[in-house]
């Protein structure tokens, strides 16, 4: 599922993409899964909800879902940019930015930051298991094979897209409820009808970034949104709410803020944008979904 498509300028500047939507419990749907599917952690689900993060889902029951997220600017001749803190990847099509949830490399296991290209693009890949994550499978007490064939056990999915950095692609995947995690060996991992999507929007040779953005901030109309995500590979800003504030200068809005609020949306890291402009007699959240 795409999770939203935005429009944006020539230069790619930030924009916002998602929404707040009610979404219907069904048979099988847990936080987690739900949260790989929408691009929201599973906390932030239960936050939002009143719900206990282990607690089953009642069948029918009617959720609130709030997946927006805030494109990060990427110069012109990017088209594919990848924030791993946010676990997004947002791809330019014509005029617009098509947004997916993505699954990043473990903290243990870092996917690599900068600029590549896009080297090869296969459908039904075979999984040439390397031998770093075969050694690791034997010391947990597990095998692996040398190769892993197309098929329902193939972690890679349907569809690989590889990297010029860092020996990584960009793929689907067999465990669809791993999207939206720190959890792969460095590989971007998205599901299937995303994978499939992005697999069509680009070409060998297409240029794209990896990039480390925890925190960020956007303007769209009367509103000022901040996104904040936790620090995986604790490389983001030391003074967080300093941060913030450089941000909220550079682009006009630094008296717009409610830094109570500011602060707040810090401490809770839930990972979506965040409503924190300062209004007369309502709270920053009072408009956020509107």
């Amino acid at each position: 599922m795409v999770i939203g498509v935005g429009a944006v300028n020539p230069l790619h500047a930030e924009s916002l993409v998602g929404q707040v939507q009610t979404v219907t419990v069904v048979r099988g749907d847990t936080l987690w899964a739900l949260g790989a599917r929408f691009g929201v952690d599973a906390a932030t689900i239960a936050r939002d909800n009143g719900l206990a993060l282990e607690a089953p889902l009642p069948l029918g029951a009617e959720l609130r879902l709030d997946n927006r997220h805030i494109v990060p600017s990427f110069p012109p001749e990017v088209i594919v940019l990848v924030n791993v803190p946010q676990r997004m990847v947002f791809a330019v099509s014509g005029s617009r930015v098509a947004a997916y949830p993505i699954a990043v490399g473990r903290a243990s296991w870092p996917t690599p930051l900068g600029e590549f290209t896009i080297v090869s693009k296969e459908t039904n890949p075979t999984w040439d298991v390397p031998q770093s994550i075969r050694e690791e499978a034997q010391r947990a007490g597990r095998s692996l094979p040398r190769r892993v064939p197309p098929g329902p056990a193939n972690p890679l999915g349907a569809y690989w897209l590889g990297l010029s950095v860092g020996s990584i692609g960009i793929h689907g995947t067999n465990a669809p409820s791993s999207v939206y995690q720190a959890v792969t060996h460095g590989c971007i991992r998205l599901q299937a009808g995303n994978i499939e999507e992005l697999f069509g929007l680009v070409q060998v040779g297409t240029q794209g970034e990896l990039v480390y953005q925890p925190m960020l901030v956007v303007v769209v109309g009367d509103e000022v949104f901040l996104e904040v995500h936790r620090d995986i590979y604790r490389r983001g800003p030391r003074d967080p709410l300093a941060y913030v504030k450089t941000k909220a200068g550079e682009l006009g809005v630094t008296d717009r803020v409610d830094w109570d609020a500011a602060a707040r949306v810090i401490h809770e890291r839930a990972g979506v944008a965040r409503g924190i402009a300062r209004r007369p007699g309502g709270s920053p959240e009072d408009r956020s979904g509107s």
